[in-house]
């Protein structure tokens, strides 16, 4: 299958364009700019110069694919209405024409679940950082009316390869001598490692039913404190930690500071059952205190 990615240079994108080769599939990537493009073509992925900002230059390249996979994000304070405008133009490319869609949303959109193990069926409550998801996952998941295999995938917490968000408490710990969190850290997260959701997202474009929709989250979630307990560790700190209380740090994060105190514990359970998604990988941990984060 020739596959279309955006975000192909990005953290999850990297991940899921060396997946697809693997798995025999043919990769082109979406690139802002000539470097970049220079960087897919020595992975071995066709470079397609666009942007995102232009959504035209991501529909002709969508058009002539077999499937397209977007992972790109803007990170930024348009990041609802960029999103939205490519994913709208994508699927008017692809409209009836049964190739498959994959979008990635994530699990910040069912807000914090408590002692509640989410999944699939419960109702979304998102946290103002990623409210404007929701709304993108729901015209997605539409178009299985109108001609196209679409497939939405909420990734938890990505880490491995010493990236990710857990790169955050390792750098503190390096630089102040404790690895810092916000909150209390007794808030729960989930995670998933880098290469096993790209091994999600292979299953879900060879297999998965129009209209899917799949949480990406693999063993049980973890108490804030003890995963930066963990980077402390893996970075030599000593397993020290320091609590950055919350309003102080809506001063200098805003919104994502709010994520940050999520309290979640998600279900992977369809994606096992439906795609047979078996993740391997060590848990983050472990990771952190032995992996790949502290090279």
């Amino acid at each position: 299958m020739e596959v279309f990615l955006t975000g192909a240079t990005g953290y999850i994108g990297t991940a899921v364009a060396e997946a697809l080769q693997k798995a025999g599939h043919k990769v082109s990537g979406l690139a802002r700019n000539a470097e970049r493009a220079k960087l897919l073509e020595a992975r071995g992925v066709r470079a397609v110069v666009g942007d995102l900002l232009e959504p035209e230059t991501v529909a002709a390249a969508a058009g002539k694919a077999d499937g397209v996979i977007h992972t790109a994000n803007t990170n930024d304070a348009n990041a609802g209405h960029v999103d939205a405008a490519v994913v709208r133009t994508i699927l008017k490319t692809l409209e009836g024409s049964g190739k498959p869609f994959l979008y990635t949303s994530g699990v910040w959109v069912l807000g914090s679940t408590g002692d509640r193990v989410a999944d699939e069926i419960t109702p979304v409550n998102p946290t103002p950082l990623v409210a404007h998801r929701p709304g993108i996952e729901q015209e997605v998941l539409g178009y299985k009316s109108r001609g196209v295999r679409a497939i939405v995938i909420r990734p938890a917490v990505v880490y491995g390869r010493g990236k990710g968000m857990p790169t955050a408490f390792t750098q503190s710990a390096r630089e102040t001598g404790a690895a810092r969190f916000v909150g209390d850290g007794q808030s729960r997260w989930a995670f998933v490692d880098d290469d096993d959701l790209a091994q999600l997202y292979v299953l879900a474009l060879e297999k998965g039913p129009a209209g899917s929709l799949y949480n990406a989250a693999q063993g049980p979630s973890f108490r804030v404190r003890e995963v930066a307990e963990a980077a402390s560790i893996g970075a030599g700190a000593g397993g020290k930690t320091q609590a950055i209380p919350l309003e102080e740090a809506r001063k200098t994060m805003g919104a994502f500071a709010d994520a940050l105190v999520l309290d979640q514990q998600i279900s992977s359970e369809k994606a096992r059952k439906e795609l047979g998604w078996a993740p391997r990988a060590a848990s983050v941990v472990e990771d952190l205190k032995t992996g790949s984060y502290t090279r």
